[in-house]
């Protein structure tokens, strides 16, 4: 009887959009491990432009989402101001994750990403009034567990790799705070039912802010550096990459959520392993694997027992005087549409 009633629910929930959207997300994971392998060779080719790494890929996604929102002639459905915030959280995320390819290897900067799965958690608790159950709280606990073996093997334990890990994994901590932040917004802004419009203003913004910053933090650096034909391709590798990785971004918050997303990204972690092993002819610490285990361990529990919290509801059925007000403009614009 045990077989039949797991067999049924395997047929009920096991249709083409799932298959779909894991489809997605493993690309979207393989696009991230992609970008992580050309910051990482970018950083062993002497090239320490953080900010310049993203300047290319926003402006690959407003030119070619741009066109498409230009001709289109619609007004936004999100304030310009909010995509600003947004652009500028999610440059300071981009910033501190390359910048740590620096200083640590890219087993542990994949690895400890998934610390924006722990900050999205506290942030949609104490700030959207989100709950969750006791064992999904357990498989967090057990995910942070995992992630601090990998910080225990960078300092010096196992071996983790790169001139001064330790730095580089605060620093990869730091920018998980500003990715969950995005993540929200993101989010937020893809229920708002158009996609095109956030392919178009998150990179916008993100190309001004970045351009700014880099100004004023990798301008000698970048009168000082002689670009390599490697150093070009792989510059271009992690724009393509990141092309991929968010055009793709908001598919996936669309039709499957935070956890599922997150817990595909996981697998890029595999890619890195892969990556590290087969072109860095470096060895993985046992530690690493063991992290790993229990990571996976830990998010397949949180996602199997409860489900996943909707931050976007959330936000909008709560009295928080700056959502009401995003949506308050919102519907004054479409008003506006309406009457011309």
């Amino acid at each position: 009887m045990s077989l039949q009633v797991e067999s049924s629910w395997w047929r009920t929930h096991l249709t083409w959009r799932t298959v779909y959207v894991l489809f997605l997300g493993q690309l979207v994971s393989f696009s991230m491990a992609v970008a992580s392998f050309t910051s990482s060779l970018l950083a062993d080719l002497g090239v320490n432009a953080p900010l310049t790494q993203m300047f290319f890929p926003y402006v690959l996604l407003a030119l070619v989402y741009g066109s498409v929102f230009v001709y289109r002639r619609r007004k936004l459905l999100v304030p310009w101001y909010w995509y600003l915030l947004l652009g500028f959280i999610d440059v300071q995320g981009n910033y501190l994750v390359n910048e740590a390819y620096q200083f640590s290897s890219i087993t542990s900067v994949t690895l400890l990403d998934c610390w924006t799965i722990v900050w999205a958690i506290i942030m949609t608790w104490f700030f959207l009034g989100s709950r969750y159950s006791i064992l999904q709280l357990i498989g967090a606990a057990v995910s942070v567990l995992g992630l601090g073996l990998v910080m225990l093997s960078d300092a010096g334990v196992g071996g983790g790799g790169g001139s001064r890990p330790i730095l580089g994994d605060v620093l990869v901590i730091a920018g998980t705070v500003f990715f969950a932040m995005s993540n929200v917004g993101e989010e937020f802004c893809v229920k708002k039912k158009d996609l095109v419009e956030v392919l178009t203003m998150l990179p916008l913004f993100g190309f001004l802010v970045s351009t700014v910053q880099i100004s004023i933090l990798e301008r000698r650096t970048l009168e000082s550096l002689q670009l390599t034909t490697d150093q070009i391709l792989a510059f271009a590798g992690y724009a393509v990459a990141m092309f991929a990785f968010y055009s793709l971004t908001p598919f996936v918050l669309r039709m499957s959520g935070a956890a599922l997303f997150n817990l595909s990204l996981l697998t890029s972690d595999m890619w890195a392993v892969v990556i590290r092993i087969f072109f860095y002819r470096q060895g993985v610490d046992w530690l690493y694997y063991l992290a790993f285990s229990l990571v996976i361990i830990g998010l397949i529990v949180y996602s199997v027992t409860g489900k996943d919290p909707e931050t976007v509801p959330s936000i909008e059925n709560r009295t928080s005087t700056d959502y009401q007000l995003l949506n308050d403009e919102s519907r004054a614009l479409r008003a506006e549409d309406s009457e011309s």
